[in-house]
């Protein structure tokens, strides 16, 4: 069933992606916001009450709505219920637009648009930045969002589709990254959650995200220059334990042979963006590699479409040894 709930779920993604607008995405924001203004009070303990509420509540729906159609209509309605799902909480085309934007506007020499581009996807102040340096935070932010919408699903579905609960991996993997996030900005009625809360998300999400990164790091090795990739993603870890997004950043810069990491770009004042700039530069230091180049953007898309076959096998594979076993 994960085989194909995974394989569907990627070609209706495709030929049919979800708005960033979409409904379900707005009634998850409701949902995050209206647990925190309700429990957050700046008490660690019922910020973890808020936190399982809202990431566990949704998760423990979706897993009851599977087993009523498993038992009730048969295996075909849940197979259907998990595409679903992972339709939902799976986003290629939800990123991949802005970086083709990028990529197409740097091959027509036309540098000033996309660094607007790239502004508009990150709601980050870019300045007057050199093209390699477009290039680069592109690809960092690519990889990071690939990670998040695509392999960190995967992995967490595939997990917990071992003991037949692959919908809530997918579900609180989604959630846990959403409400970290959400909980950065402003409420839509302008007000913020608690430090307090604000700090256990991240916790949270750093705590659910630990494998999933690793694993995504390692297939950019499998798929590309393994011994690059591992050797920087080892030098990484020992400066930075707990970046996850790092390691993968370092694993595709050995992947690649790229130089990533160096200089951030700095935040739009508005403050409501969701900042995922240069991961790898809280060490103020950047990879070994080749200065970025716009021949790296289809180095990056072939990086990235070879993981997505590496584990498709891998979920086929344990697909035929649940049905075998």
């Amino acid at each position: 069933m994960s085989f194909f709930a995974i394989l569907l779920a990627l070609v209706l993604e495709q030929a049919h992606p979800m708005a960033a607008n979409h409904r379900i995405y707005k009634a998850i924001a409701s949902w995050a916001d209206w647990v925190a203004r309700t429990l957050d009070a700046g008490i660690r303990h019922q910020a973890w009450v808020a936190w399982c509420i809202t990431v566990l509540a949704p998760a423990v729906l979706v897993m009851l709505v599977h087993w009523v159609l498993a038992l009730g209509l048969g295996w075909l309605a849940a197979v259907v219920w998990h595409v679903a799902l992972l339709y939902a909480t799976l986003g290629f085309r939800q990123f991949s637009h802005h970086f083709t934007a990028i990529r197409d506007a740097l091959e027509d020499g036309d540098e000033a648009r996309a660094r607007e581009l790239l502004a508009e996807w990150q709601r980050v102040k870019v300045g007057d930045i050199p093209r390699s340096e477009i290039v680069r935070h592109a690809i960092e932010y690519s990889m990071i969002a690939a990670h998040r919408h695509v392999f960190g699903v995967f992995f967490w579905y595939a997990v917990m589709s071992i003991v037949g609960l692959g919908p809530v991996g997918a579900v609180v993997y989604r959630i846990a990254e959403y409400a970290q996030a959400r909980w950065q900005r402003p409420q839509a009625d302008g007000s913020r959650v608690s430090e307090v809360l604000s700090e256990v998300a991240q916790r949270a999400w750093m705590a659910i995200d630990w494998l999933p990164a690793r694993a995504t790091a390692l297939g950019f090795a499998i798929v590309g220059s393994f011994e690059d990739a591992m050797d920087g993603w080892r030098n990484h870890a020992q400066k930075f334990p707990e970046d996850n997004d790092g390691v993968i950043l370092a694993a595709t810069a050995g992947a690649i042979n790229i130089q990533l990491g160096g200089a951030s770009l700095s935040k739009s004042p508005s403050g409501d963006d969701e900042d995922e700039s240069d991961h790898l530069a809280s060490g103020g230091s950047s990879t070994p590699g080749r200065p970025a180049e716009v021949a790296h953007f289809a180095q990056v898309v072939g990086l990235v479409w070879r993981t997505v076959l590496m584990w498709l096998v891998l979920v086929a594979l344990l697909t035929m040894a649940n049905l075998l076993g």
